[in-house]
């Protein structure tokens, strides 16, 4: 199965651009399109039979002054598949592929730098074709992802990429075209600098779905695939294609854009017809989690959704304190909202497969101590369908009593109260992939609701010290936290919940039962 999207190639085309940049999460198909884009320079006409690219080619050519499919020499540089750990690896790898492009054209090799190397190769294969060069980075920033941590090596592998890089700007007139892929922009302002002919279309309303799936296109190419999925579930299609909009769906990569399904996941799901969390078992943050505990950041301020200035989103540096960026480049996060005038982004999580696994990697990122999250937060369910609320109390100071002193936060004070807090706000988050679950941290609301079909429970946590159990159960009652739930025909739990800094735990708690 091939969804077409040669119309974007095409729309680079008619652009004119020299060099492009684009940025998407990982496994989103940013190297398939470098591969449509080379064949397609290379004039590889049978592979594009019945495309849209097939229809406009000779029109294309027409314009540009250019044979149609008339062959350009392409210079493809891959940085995915290697492992960047030591100080060599990079160098190896660029150096690797010159040696490959040199084969191709029988260069030999005269230089000992890689940006000497790169230099002469487009020197030369120009002086062999007459031709103009086409050069494809892709995934130019995996040696800094991967050195993320080490800042030593970070900082030897961006001043060895900036070199390389900077040839596509001394070299142009030599180049025809360039296309840049990566997760990040991070590094970007950086490695880029000196070239300032490079077109950056990652937040383009025009490309905002030149990698994932629309609605329009799970329609029109996966209709009898998701037929079979609802079939295996015993589901209506309706309800089929409902499950995966929650589960796969939402991504948005611009103000105006069209949301986009992560193809990954949506492939393997139709492939197997299984609902699973497949893109999240490929791309696990490790690398985020750390960041996220060098900086502190205090995880519950992006369930209800965080926003960002246009500039911030796209500026992301080593050291820097704000996650915001990297989250969105990432795939963690994505767009939901704009406002055009005073140039904000909303985001938020794209969908349930993202949010739970991002959370249940935290909880274990966090928490090393907490062996199977999964296991944890299946028991907590258990315990709540069945109104088990003693063992679930009980339950919940067990995960709480394994956190690591002082996990998370680098104040001198409240060590405990914050861990805690993140802690519940992790386990309840993750309670709602089976549970409705809110979690809330602003005055007038209650700081956690768990609703099962029977019952509903609702949480507010102080501080020993601070507030007692029983004031905790007043304020849900003065304040009114019970109301949107009643009248129902479902039993109504107030909890008050007191965290003890000296156990670092649950100090005590109260139940109060409302019919």
């Amino acid at each position: 199965m091939y969804v077409d999207k040669t119309h974007y190639l095409a729309k680079l085309m008619e652009g004119g651009f020299k060099s492009v940049f684009l940025s998407r999460p990982h496994r989103f198909g940013k190297s398939l399109f470098t591969y449509t884009l080379q064949a397609y320079f290379e004039g590889k006409r049978e592979l594009f039979d019945g495309l849209y690219i097939a229809q406009v080619e000779e029109e294309l050519a027409r314009r540009q002054g250019r044979e149609p499919w008339g062959g350009i020499p392409v210079l493809r540089f891959d940085l995915n598949a290697k492992n960047y750990s030591t100080q060599e690896a990079l160098r190896e790898r660029l150096e690797s592929k010159l040696s490959t492009l040199e084969a191709v054209y029988g260069i030999v090799d005269v230089a000992s730098e890689p940006e000497e190397r790169f230099i002469h190769l487009i020197h030369a294969v120009y002086a062999q074709t007459r031709k103009k060069v086409v050069v494809l980075i892709d995934e130019y920033d995996k040696p800094l992802l991967e050195t993320f941590d080490n800042e030593e090596l970070n900082q030897k592998n961006r001043i060895l990429l900036k070199s390389f890089y900077e040839v596509l700007k001394k070299e142009e007139e030599y180049i025809h075209f360039a296309f840049l892929t990566g997760i990040t922009k991070f590094s970007k302002v950086v490695l880029f600098s000196g070239l300032n002919n490079l077109v950056d279309i990652t937040l383009a309303d025009d490309y905002s779905a030149i990698c994932g799936f629309t609605e329009e296109e799970l329609t029109s190419h996966f209709a009898a695939q998701i037929e079979k999925l609802a079939t295996k579930y015993q589901q209506s299609v309706e309800e089929a294609r409902a499950m995966l909009k929650k589960n796969y769906d939402g991504y948005r990569f611009s103000g105006n854009g069209v949301n986009v399904y992560n193809p990954f996941s949506l492939l393997n799901v139709l492939a197997f017809s299984n609902y699973k969390h497949y893109w999240f078992e490929t791309a696990t943050p490790s690398f985020l989690v750390k960041y996220l505990q060098q900086i502190d950041y205090y995880v519950p301020e992006i369930k209800d959704g965080v926003e960002i200035e246009d500039a911030a989103l796209q500026d992301f540096r080593i050291g820097a304190h704000n996650p915001l960026p990297i989250l969105f480049q990432t795939g963690y996060l994505t767009i939901k909202d704009y406002e055009p005038f005073d140039y904000i982004y909303r985001l938020r999580y794209p969908n349930e497969e993202v949010k739970y696994g991002f959370l249940r990697t935290l909880l274990v990122g966090y928490y090393p101590t907490v062996l199977d999250a999964a296991v944890d937060v299946r028991r907590f369910r258990e315990d709540i369908l069945r109104g088990d609320v003693d063992t679930f109390m009980k339950r919940l100071e067990a995960i709480i009593a394994r956190i690591p002193y002082g996990r998370l936060s680098k104040q001198e004070v409240h060590y405990e109260e914050r861990d805690g807090q993140v802690a519940l706000f992790l386990v309840f988050s993750l309670l709602g992939q089976y549970i409705q679950s809110e979690v809330h941290n602003h005055i007038g609301r209650a700081d956690a609701v768990l609703q099962t079909p029977n019952a509903v429970y609702i949480f507010e946590f102080k501080l020993e010290g601070t507030g007692t159990p029983e004031e905790a159960l007043r304020q849900i009652e003065e304040r009114g936290y019970a109301l949107p739930y009643l009248p129902k025909e479902k039993q109504v739990f107030l909890l008050g919940v007191c965290f003890n800094e000296g156990k670092r735990n649950i100090g005590s708690w109260l139940v109060k039962t409302l019919v």
